[in-house]
């Protein structure tokens, strides 16, 4: 510590964040330089011995070696012996962090604190005819492989140019496909039913009206088989639906024509259904993060998970995902559960993905992309604290699949990699009528059939990208909002973005991207 007058010294405030009162790290919001002075909390005044830049920490005091390294109140990694006001770097800390996994048998975690149902916000939905509520009303195009995935997406786009206009169609939001690159003659088992699983969710889900299966026609993964799955669910199909198979139709040209003739049948149906005013209850939000930064896990990613305990609270549902974004977290996760036996299913997820991961020679604690670190996170563990926290605080109700819908309302896990192509979709597939994604560094993915509505973890990067990122939680660093005001924030965008009153920015960009995580995911 210096022994210089607190009166010449900065406020630490100025120049980072101290997260929680336990810590012994600071997170550096803006550019520091070797010797500055800061006056912590408790009227000392700190050296800087480095210049740290902005999203990464420096030590609050000496750690001793074999000490841990805290940030959100957790160890994040053990010292290798750091002097106060050192940058916390890979050379002075290593990355063990203990996790006990021990969970009582009486576990049992109380429910949520609902509103009374008279004082939840409503929103303008879609109702379907088996009682979902969707927030967007699209004719969807399903390829059941890459072998139909052209003649697909050739469908939607001359459709949408020639065919489709909201003025004349004012309840449909668009014609849209999701080409892919997998399915034909993939390997049977699970791998092949995560497809099918997907295809049928996105044909089944409420912001569809109206369906068009296309195949080739010899492929395994045939219309047939989706058929299969689509007849199989608890709820019976009920949405106008039809199928061209193009080796029946006389090829490419010939299936592209038909579509189009398909989608003009299918618009003024469509077209039928209209909003209606619906309980907030009825909304099932998807909870995503990607190019992350030092700031996400104290900024955007609490501020979404604000908004995501008041949607819980009003009775609605919460999907998060990115299991190998659970790693170093996941005991916190667990001993949320709502019981026993839910936590248990938090634990077998996360240890799939483990074993997953090692087939390929990667172990989970290397997720952290060259990105990430650079903006600060520089393991698993501090990526995984923070990135947890966008689902808030409330019990952990259930633990499904990937694409897999959740049987409980409530906070729901759901397994799938933390890769943004596959992981949003995902989450769709198993209900998500719309999406919040975090980001610190800017991102533009968005969803064939679902908004995607992106937070910034800091003020710049909003501001260089603010045609693609559609708020900001960059007041949270800046000191000018708190978490919950940005949450009360970004609950209420999410009831405009629902309701249709305004659009995602990467909607406004046609931003539609579709993959899957087509693995063997037997976890729970």
């Amino acid at each position: 510590m210096s022994s210089t007058d607190v009166s010449q010294a900065a406020q630490i405030r100025d120049y980072a964040i101290i997260v929680d009162p336990n810590d012994n790290v600071a997170v550096v919001k803006r550019a520091t330089n070797v010797d500055l002075e800061v006056v912590l909390p408790d009227g000392q005044v700190l050296l800087l011995r480095d210049a740290v830049p902005p999203g990464h920490r420096f030590a609050t005091k000496d750690i001793e070696a074999d000490k841990f390294v805290l940030q959100f109140g957790q160890p994040i990694g053990t010292s290798l012996g750091i002097k106060a006001g050192e940058q916390i770097t890979h050379a002075n800390m290593t990355n063990d962090v203990p996790i006990v996994r021990d969970l009582p048998e009486s576990l049992h975690t109380p429910p949520p604190d609902y509103f009374p149902e008279d004082e939840r916000r409503t929103f303008m939905g879609f109702r379907r005819k088996d009682g979902r509520v969707g927030t967007r009303n699209y004719v969807l195009i399903v390829p059941t492989s890459m072998c139909a995935s052209h003649e697909a997406q050739q469908i939607s786009t001359i459709a949408e140019f020639t065919l489709y206009s909201r003025q004349k169609y004012p309840n449909v939001d668009g014609v849209v496909a999701i080409p892919h690159n997998k399915g034909c003659g993939c390997q049977d088992g699970s791998t092949i039913d995560v497809m099918l699983r997907t295809l049928s969710n996105y044909a089944d889900h409420p912001n569809v009206g109206g369906v068009i299966l296309i195949d080739l026609g010899c492929e395994k993964t045939n219309l047939s088989q989706v058929e299969r799955y689509l007849l199989k669910r608890e709820k019976s199909f009920d949405k106008p639906v039809t199928k061209i198979g193009i080796q029946d139709v006389g090829g490419t040209q010939a299936a592209i024509q038909h579509g189009l003739q398909e989608v003009e049948k299918l618009l003024p149906i469509v077209n039928e259904t209209s909003r209606e005013e619906c309980s907030i209850s009825e909304l099932v939000l998807g909870v995503k993060c990607g190019g992350s930064d030092g700031f996400s896990g104290i900024s955007a990613n609490p501020s979404l998970g604000r908004a995501a305990d008041l949607l819980v609270r009003s009775g609605g549902t919460v999907l998060i995902t990115e299991v190998p974004e659970f790693c170093g977290a996941e005991h916190l996760l667990a001993n949320r559960a709502r019981d026993v036996e839910t936590g248990r299913a938090v634990y077998r997820m996360v240890d799939w993905y483990k074993e997953y991961a090692s087939k390929f020679g990667a172990v989970l604690n290397q997720n952290p992309s060259p990105g990430n670190i650079a903006g600060g996170l520089l393991n698993i563990t501090i990526k995984s604290l923070g990135a947890i926290a966008k689902a808030g605080t409330t019990r952990v109700e259930g633990v499904v699949e990937y694409a897999e819908t959740p049987k409980n309302r409530g906070l729901n896990l759901m397994q799938g990699p933390g890769y943004d192509q596959e992981s949003t979709p995902g989450l769709v597939a198993a209900g998500a009528t719309v999406v919040v994604f975090t980001t610190g560094r800017g991102t533009t993915i968005g969803n064939a059939i679902a908004p995607v509505i992106k937070l910034a973890s800091n003020t710049p990067v909003f501001d260089r990208m603010r045609n693609d990122l559609d708020l900001s939680a960059g007041g949270v660093i800046d000191g000018t909002e708190t978490i919950d005001q940005v949450g009360q924030r970004v609950f209420d965008q999410v009831c405009r973005v629902a309701t249709g009153d305004v659009l995602a920015k990467a909607e406004e960009h046609k931003h539609r991207e579709f993959q899957f995580w087509a693995e063997q995911t037997v976890s729970l």
